[in-house]
């Protein structure tokens, strides 16, 4: 009898077990907007304690002297004296260690996230639309911004994505390090959190805000909330 028992909880633990999971999320960082950009993860099971993962990140990069401006014409919001955005696509490889397993359906289990791999970063150009200083009618005009354009003249940004098409590449690297919380009860779904930082580090300067000190690389701080599923 007490072996039948032991053999079938046995099989309760084994029951949590599993290969490879594939994840995505919606991520928060001190570098980008109220949301900063997008997160995807597939995972293998190397042993019983490590994961060989491959992600990918799209995130928007703000200058950390970045300020939204009311238009004194008006009222839109804008940046003023930003030049560019950077948008940075990060491809990365690395390890998910099993901390704390958890046991099946309750509890959390527990991992230590670490990941580095090269970054793509995606300068534009940051368009404000605003009234030229010699009139036109009350007509505005959409153009990257410089120095030269009267912040009392500017209307607003210009149009989601304007600028994509003169895009320049910077290329960097990146590094992640994280603790990764997953809370799912459901063995083949995965839900939860993950909190750490992560460095952006650039071949060279990236030019967002001409008027003040701009940087080669970009530390933050991150938590990203994620779904998915596993097998």
């Amino acid at each position: 009898m007490m072996l039948i028992v032991a053999g079938a909880l046995g099989q309760t633990q084994d029951s949590y077990d599993y290969g490879s999971e594939f994840t995505w999320g919606i991520n928060k960082n001190t570098s980008g907007g109220l949301i900063g950009g997008l997160v995807f993860k597939k995972a293998h099971k190397l042993n019983d304690r490590v994961l060989e993962t491959f992600g990918l990140e799209i995130m928007n990069v703000k200058h950390p002297q970045e300020r939204r401006t009311n238009s004194v014409q008006t009222g839109n919001l804008f940046i003023y004296g930003k030049s560019n955005y950077l948008y940075a696509i990060r491809l990365q490889y690395g390890r998910d260690i099993i901390l704390f397993k958890k046991a099946p359906h309750q509890g959390v289990e527990i991992k230590g996230v670490f990941a580095l791999g090269p970054t793509i970063g995606i300068v534009a150009p940051y368009y404000v639309e605003y009234y030229p200083e010699n009139g036109s009618g009350g007509v505005t005009v959409r153009a990257p911004y410089n120095p030269s354009i009267n912040i009392n003249y500017i209307a607003g940004t210009g149009r989601l994505f304007e600028g994509l098409s003169d895009s320049k590449i910077k290329p960097g690297l990146n590094f992640k390090a994280a603790m990764n919380f997953e809370l799912g009860t459901i063995k083949s779904q995965v839900t939860g959190f993950e909190a750490g930082f992560l460095l952006d580090a650039y071949s060279g300067t990236v030019e967002m805000m001409p008027g003040t000190k701009n940087y080669s690389m970009y530390p933050t701080l991150f938590l990203t909330l994620f779904y998915g599923s596993r097998k």
